[in-house]
């Protein structure tokens, strides 16, 4: 429940530097681990090299999108996406999420559970601990699954001052549900596992047809019921021809979040795929300048 998230507190820790790796254009590279609900949770920080500015350099909190957590590496894939706020005088924390690659905990649903969220804010408050970081300069960034992440944290905290978000699980649950229950009915029926346990719940709440006699329920969880109280201002990217996310995730998000008197921005890449790949240097462009406004205040 949002509620309840709200109530909850989001120490982090302070960044400890597993590794020095190599670094980029014009900024250093680490393999850093921070605290969440007890667990290690591994991530990339990029911080700029140069002048620091007196208050610190701005923060980018990078969710990535899903990727089957026995084969996520944190120093694998996103590396150019990562790069265009790195390289434009950001200080940047990909968390890994409990599961994935080195982290401690299991993985879960981004929508059964609030785990990642609660890895991601406590990313966000052990970047902000930070001795080059500016606390109130603090953006987030979100692809696929990790919009979702950003869209939750964003109805969480208020302390993110814009977020964005490229071809984001971003629709209201009944939405999803739908959607899950059209792909469930053309899936063959599973042979039982006992042992198993850590899907159940999405492998059985489409069944839960009767979404009008819980709407108490789903409205509690979905963050569309918050956007009145969204953070900051929401810039959103998708591609017509993402095979993984329909594009109307991203129309109905915007839509809703003018409707709820936020300001928000949709970019729409005819063809592009799921990772805007097309129009990559156009997205990314435009996902520094939002954060150039609303993050660095330029």
């Amino acid at each position: 429940m949002i509620e309840v998230m709200r109530g909850q507190a989001y120490p982090g820790s302070d960044l400890l530097i597993e590794q020095t790796l190599a670094p980029g254009a014009n900024y250093d590279r680490y393999i850093v681990s921070y605290l969440s609900e007890g667990l290690t949770i591994y991530a990339l920080l990029t911080v700029p090299r140069g002048e620091r500015p007196a208050t610190g350099w701005p923060v980018i909190v990078f969710n990535h999108g899903y990727i089957p957590p026995d084969q996520y590496r944190t120093t694998e894939r996103y590396i150019a996406y990562t790069d265009a706020f790195s390289r434009n005088g950001y200080m940047l924390l990909r968390p890994d999420y409990r599961g994935h690659g080195s982290s401690e905990g299991e993985p879960r649903s981004s929508f059964a559970s609030p785990d990642y969220t609660i890895d991601v804010l406590n990313a966000m408050a052990s970047v902000m601990r930070h001795p080059d970081a500016d606390p109130d300069r603090v953006g987030m960034w979100g692809h696929s699954m990790g919009g979702s992440i950003t869209l939750r944290s964003m109805v969480v905290t208020g302390t993110i001052k814009a977020g964005v978000i490229w071809a984001g699980t971003t629709a209201p649950y009944p939405m999803i549900l739908q959607r899950w229950a059209e792909r469930w009915a053309s899936r063959p029926t599973p042979t039982p596992d006992p042992d198993d346990t850590a899907d159940d719940w999405d492998d059985e709440i489409w069944r839960l047809d009767a979404v009008e006699e819980n709407l108490a329920f789903w409205q509690a969880i979905d963050p569309f019921t918050y956007l009145d109280e969204v953070s900051g201002p929401v810039q959103i990217h998708h591609g017509t021809a993402d095979a993984s996310v329909p594009v109307a995730y991203s129309e109905i998000l915007h839509e809703s979040l003018l409707e709820a008197g936020q300001a928000a921005e949709l970019y729409i890449y005819q063809g592009d795929n799921h990772n805007i790949s097309a129009s990559f240097g156009l997205a990314a462009q435009r996902s520094v300048d939002f954060f150039d406004l609303h993050v660095k205040g330029e």
